[in-house]
């Protein structure tokens, strides 16, 4: 193996590392990975993962549902159990919140077009088997949200 090959081999591994990565987060980025695969099987292009909004927001999978041609935000919550509730439960208002707020981004780098869109939440609990559940319309744009 020659030394490009064999530096981009370990550059290829340092970057899949986890190194000094919290349990916790390695679970939720190992969620969000098999909730966009279970999307892509399910009829969905992703278009986005981990949307950051500048001034807050963020959506962890912007996709279309091809089914439908709608535009959907979601949002993945991964679990090792559900021992203190299901993973939707802590969808709660403040995290809707900066999921409304990268929702509205997205429309508005797109122009505001007049497209339908909705909010699902993927549920992925990773314990002694994997459980992938996928709520669609998970929640609405609440009357008095301003954007």
């Amino acid at each position: 193996m020659g030394l490009v090959q064999f530096t981009e081999k370990v550059l290829r591994l340092w970057r899949s590392a986890s190194f000094g990565e919290a349990p916790h987060m390695a679970l939720g980025r190992r969620g969000e990975r098999i909730a966009a695969g279970y999307l892509r099987r399910h009829g969905h292009k992703i278009l986005r993962c981990n949307f950051r909004a500048p001034h807050g927001g963020e959506v962890d999978i912007v996709c279309r549902d091809k089914r439908h041609g709608e535009l959907v935000f979601v949002e993945v919550k991964t679990r090792s159990g559900e021992e203190f509730g299901r993973p939707l439960d802590a969808v709660d208002k403040k995290k809707r919140q900066l999921i409304l707020r990268g929702a509205m981004k997205w429309l508005h780098m797109l122009g505001m077009p007049d497209i339908t869109y909705r909010f699902d939440v993927v549920e992925v609990v990773a314990g002694d088997s994997l459980e992938v559940r996928h709520i669609e319309n998970a929640f609405q744009v609440p009357e008095h949200f301003v954007y």
